[in-house]
């Protein structure tokens, strides 16, 4: 008798996705870009995309249903209590991954607000202190080539037309650097420099799979191969990339 053939496995539902867009205002090309990126990208990664503009009316509980949390240049600030100590706990106990881009690391008093600590910590004991307004090309220094998300990148690349934060200290001592900027690669004369400057880091003091980009400004970043094979590396490393994904 001829073995009877079982049903193939029905695949696991998509991974789901919770996007925090800040909209409008300077960083409007990046936001629009981004978001434009991860629909077109969303079947290839096997994401169900929901995206919100605030994290003011976020319900209690909400964020334990999504498998990463990308803070898409929504700030450190402006959540409700509710929603603060959900991302507290997401990332403390590992619930999901966390990908954080630029504006993700404006912490200090802003619009009213007081600054996040917890948030403050866990990007490496830092507080944000200047920028350069007048954005600029700068040149990216890779730091550990072996890490998942820069799997496959070369050890330098060009970033065009951004701002790049400073803070008052380093977030070094307290993260895993992935990436530096070579400030002394600025296509414009200032004096806004940190020496030791940090542009892509994880900690790994935290359960979830974290990185953080301190670059995104600029729609030009998603023309930036080195910068499409990064961020498709964090995307996997952080939804725990699952056998047959892309």
């Amino acid at each position: 008798m001829a073995a009877m053939c079982m049903p193939a496995m029905m695949d696991a539902a998509p991974r789901k996705v919770l996007v925090l867009a800040e909209r409008g205002g300077l960083h409007e090309g990046f936001t629009k870009a981004g978001l434009e990126w991860l629909e077109s990208q969303k079947e290839r990664f096997d994401m169900e995309l929901t995206v919100l503009n605030s994290a003011l009316d976020i319900p209690k509980g909400e964020l334990r249903k999504y498998n990463l949390v990308l803070q898409l240049n929504y700030p450190p600030y402006a959540w409700s209590e509710a929603a603060q100590e959900d991302m507290q706990r997401y990332i403390d106990r590992g619930t999901g991954g966390y990908i954080g881009f630029h504006h993700a690391s404006l912490l200090g008093e802003f619009d009213g607000y007081q600054m996040w600590g917890w948030f403050s910590d866990f990007l490496g004991k830092i507080r944000y202190k200047n920028y350069i307004a007048e954005t600029c090309d700068a040149t990216v220094r890779v730091e550990d080539r072996q890490h998942p998300v820069m799997k496959g990148v070369t050890e330098s690349f060009v970033v065009a037309d951004d701002e790049w934060y400073t803070y008052e200290t380093s977030p070094r001592p307290n993260v895993h650097v992935l990436a530096n900027v070579d400030e002394g690669s600025y296509t414009i004369e200032t004096d806004i420099k940190m020496g030791d400057h940090p542009v892509i880091w994880t900690n790994p003091k935290k359960k979830a799979r974290n990185v953080y980009f301190q670059f995104g400004h600029s729609k030009l970043l998603f023309q930036n191969p080195a910068f499409i094979k990064i961020l498709e590396n964090a995307l996997r490393w952080t939804l725990k990339e699952k056998k047959g994904l892309l």
